[in-house]
């Protein structure tokens, strides 16, 4: 709403000015944040832990975020300065911490809820900056099958990409503001994907983009994961598909969620496996690493 329905905007920026005065009306404890590529099942994951008697879910709360730190809008819906991928626990100054812990217990006074469920899934290059402010924060890391999130990334933007007043608004964000972020700040971290970084910049294939996006987020959960294990879970989509009642039980524990039986009912009902998506042809310099990160999540067991 707040990307498509701009005329919003300045009423959610008004409004989180005013609860970043206000006293912290509840104590956000232990939240958690749904991270990964988008387009690889985050979204129905965190409407089923909505469905948690317990849980305040936001989905993709990009302007609360924006509204803490202008410079962390990749895709250009609220700022046009520069924009940062990483943010660090130094990002997270006392005042922006305060300001976080007020905007997010309005949010639990007002959804009469326990816990948020926070879904951003590039927080996944944030992770230190999001203990900073919230040091109990838990992390779901999901992941996808390459070919599946690409294809979907592919028709996502394809169908939904517009222009606007002269600019192209895609999964890129605005005028490809997103991809040059991903290539000038994350590409070059990646010793075989940095060589290639003038040949990625001028990509236009949505499909290669996508596997450039996700083999430079994927290879980020798994550092995040082996780093921090008792902080953050795997979630594999195909195994959460393939049972969805024992997956989401696990996710519950690690939480530290109450069992909730409406919860698992409906995760069992709305959760199935997708059909696989065909392979498709990658740049010569993309194979490689895409193929090496399928195999080490094939290989990365499920939390």
């Amino acid at each position: 709403m707040t990307t498509n329905g701009q005329w919003i905007n300045p009423l959610l920026f008004c409004l989180f000015a005013l609860q970043k005065k206000l006293p912290v009306l509840r104590e956000p404890k232990a939240p958690v944040f749904i991270l990964g590529t988008g387009r690889s099942g985050t979204t129905i994951l965190g409407l089923v832990l909505s469905m948690h008697r317990d849980v305040g879910f936001l989905n993709e709360p990009k302007a609360i975020w924006a509204a803490l730190r202008n410079d962390e809008d990749l895709i250009g819906s609220y700022h046009r300065g520069s924009a940062h991928y990483r943010l660090g626990s130094s990002d997270a100054t006392p005042d922006l911490c305060q300001s976080a812990h007020r905007i997010y217990g309005a949010y639990l006074r007002i959804s009469m809820t326990r816990r948020i469920v926070d879904k951003y899934p590039e927080l996944i290059f944030r992770v230190p900056f999001v203990r900073q402010i919230f040091p109990d924060a838990k992390f779901l890391f999901l992941s996808r099958n390459g070919w599946d999130t690409c294809a979907s990334i592919d028709r996502w933007s394809k169908r939904l990409g517009v222009q606007n007043d002269g600019e192209i608004h895609d999964w890129w964000g605005v005028n490809r503001r997103k991809w040059d972020c991903l290539v000038e700040q994350i590409v070059v971290e990646h010793a075989d994907l940095a060589v290639h970084a003038e040949a990625l910049s001028e990509l236009k294939d949505h499909r290669a983009m996508a596997a450039t996006e996700w083999i430079v987020t994927m290879r980020e959960g798994m550092r995040v994961l082996d780093e921090h294990p008792d902080l953050v879970f795997h979630v594999p989509y195909e195994v959460l598909c393939a049972d969805p009642s024992e997956m989401c039980s696990r996710i519950a524990g690690f939480t530290d969620l109450a069992q909730d039986d409406v919860f698992l009912e409906y995760a069992g009902s709305v959760l199935s496996a997708a059909s696989a998506k065909q392979k498709f042809d990658l740049p010569d310099f993309l194979e490689a690493p895409f193929h090496q990160t399928n195999e080490a999540l094939r290989l990365c067991k499920a939390g």
